[in-house]
Formats: structure tokens, C-alpha cells, sequence
């Protein structure tokens, strides 16, 4: 059963695409999974994530930390700066140049994890940054989101702050108390909470991508061309950046796995509540969960070949 329940799981960039695809065709099956369904999904990934916490692996940080600080400032500088960037050379218009900022200012997504598993890099390692850049995302996706992209519209960093804090740090470190206090619920976890993180992500890209269906068909090209950029660059430079720093290769394959997977849901979470008057602002996210799963998962598949 577990091991079937990891291969449905392991099969992410699958699901994402049939239920995206399937969003473009009868977008009704998902726009319902809206509003608070949408928060509460995320928050539900979040506090699975805690789940899989414990105390101690947060001071794995100390056995590691070139490698860690590595990837935490790779999140935070490579990925902005690609997503700044690549919105200026396409000349986005404001609001898929927002949301691909946002995108790229968000932390390492869960499923990176996966990835770096497949790919036979240093899953400890993912682990602890994915946690890292999740915990400072309340602080920096704000401030990178309001500093970068208020040019194009308005950004409420105060807003923000307080809306990553309520869907990130509340649901993990709620997630890591029960952990501690009731491990057979992180036994239990451990078990369904990948394929269930994998579909409560599909359903909220899903239902970004039937919102927006017709702004996407009508700008399908450069909305690929932009987030196929975006996180292309992350990967590159993330690795480059590793390699140049003398790391080993699993090491390097989890920097670049973290550096360029993104956390599209929190991403898609942040433009629903704050650019509610510009609802185009998520669609670069419900497309960024596409494009990094499926460039992490070839990355990966590569990588596994080689050994």
C-alpha cells in the first residue's frame, strides 16, 4: 500500500498536467476550489510539512550549513532577480509581471523533496532548505514581492506578511508541536500526506488555470516562454552556483532542485488575497507549478541515469 501510495505521489507532474489540461477544456470541475478552499489547502500542505518535522532536524542546519546558506540565498536572490528580470525582457503586462515576481519571490515548494529524492541528491539537505526558506518567506517574499514589483502595481507588504504568516508558519509550527506531542499522527501522514499534497496542489492550479482560461489561451505562448525562463534559470544558476562553490553532486543537484522549484501555491494564495482587483496576477502561478515540475522531474530522471 505505502509503496503504491508513493508512486501516485512520485507521479506529480503527471496529475498536474491531466488536471491543468482538463481546467482548460471544462474549467467548472475546478473553479469552485476558490477562495477560502484554496487558503485552507495550502494550509493543510503547510501543516503536513510540519508533520514531517522534528526539533532535531532543524539542527541538521549546523552539520551543513555552507550547503544550506547556499540554497537559502540562491531562493532569494537568483530566482527574484530571474523572475524581475525575465518580466522586463518579455514586457509582461502588470499583472503577469507581478505574478511572476511573486512566483519567484516565494520559497522552495514541498515537492522539490520529492525531486531531489528521484534524482539521488541529498534529500536531508532539500529538506532543511525547503524549511528554511519557508519559515523566512513570512519576512522576505513580502518585502522582495513589494520591492520588485510595485512598480507595476500596488503592494500591500504589511498585508502580505501577515496573510504568509497565517498559511505558512501557523499550519508548520503547528505541524511540528503535533509531531512531537503525537507522533502516530506524523506515522499516519507519512503514509497519505504526499498524494494528498500532490492533489490539493493540482486542484488549486487547476482551478487558477479554469479562472483564467481564457486570458491563458489567449496568451499561452509568452506566459510558457516566461515561466519556462523563470525557472530554467533557477535550476541553471542554482547548480552553477553549487558547482562553482566546490559542492558534490548530490549536494548540487539539491541546491538546484531547491534554487528553481517553487512554492507556486503560496504564490497563487498571495495574488488571490492581494491583487483581488487583478485576478490575472495568479495565473503565472498556477502555470509556474507546470513548468518547474516538469523541468525538476527531467532534471531528475537525467540525473538518476547518470548515477
Amino acid at each position: 500500500m505505502n509503496s503504491l501510495l508513493a508512486r501516485l505521489a512520485n507521479l506529480f507532474p503527471v496529475w498536474l498536467l491531466v488536471f491543468c489540461g482538463t481546467a482548460l477544456v471544462e474549467p467548472g470541475i475546478f473553479t469552485w476550489f476558490s477562495g477560502q478552499w484554496i487558503v485552507g489547502g495550502l494550509m493543510l500542505i503547510m501543516l503536513g510539512m510540519g508533520l514531517t518535522l522534528e526539533p532535531g532536524d532543524f539542527r541538521a542546519v549546523a552539520r551543513m550549513p555552507g550547503a544550506v546558506l547556499a540554497g537559502f540565498v540562491g531562493q532569494y536572490t537568483i530566482m527574484p532577480l530571474a523572475g524581475w528580470g525575465t518580466a522586463k525582457a518579455l514586457g509582461l503586462s502588470p499583472d503577469f509581471a507581478v505574478g511572476l515576481i511573486l512566483v519567484a519571490c516565494a520559497p522552495g515548494g514541498t515537492a522539490s523533496n520529492v525531486v531531489t529524492y528521484i534524482a539521488r541528491a541529498n534529500v536531508a539537505l532539500s529538506v532543511v532548505m525547503t524549511s528554511c526558506s519557508t519559515l523566512a518567506a513570512v519576512v522576505v517574499t513580502p518585502w522582495l514581492t513589494q520591492w520588485l514589483a510595485g512598480a507595476y502595481l500596488p503592494v500591500d507588504g504589511w498585508g502580505m506578511f501577515l496573510t504568509t504568516l497565517q498559511v505558512v508558519l501557523g499550519p508548520v509550527a503547528l505541524g511540528v508541536f503535533l509531531n512531537r506531542k503525537v507522533p502516530r499522527a506524523a506515522v499516519g501522514f507519512a503514509k497519505w500526506g504526499p498524494l494528498v499534497s500532490v492533489i490539493l496542489i493540482c486542484m488549486i492550479c487547476a482551478s487558477i488555470v479554469g479562472q483564467g482560461r481564457e486570458a491563458i489561451l489567449q496568451n499561452m505562448g509568452v506566459l510558457a516562454l516566461a515561466v519556462g525562463m523563470l525557472h530554467g534559470l533557477g535550476f541553471f544558476f542554482g547548480w552553477a552556483m553549487a558547482w562553482l562553490l566546490g559542492f558534490k553532486p548530490p549536494e548540487a543537484r539539491a541546491i538546484s532542485i531547491e534554487v528553481g522549484m517553487q512554492n507556486s501555491g503560496l504564490a497563487a494564495v498571495l495574488a488571490k488575497a492581494h491583487f483581488a482587483a487583478n485576478p490575472l496576477t495568479a495565473v503565472p502561478a498556477a502555470l509556474s507549478s507546470v513548468a518547474h515540475s516538469l523541468i525538476g522531474s527531467s532534471l531528475a530522471a537525467f540525473w538518476r541515469a547518470r548515477g
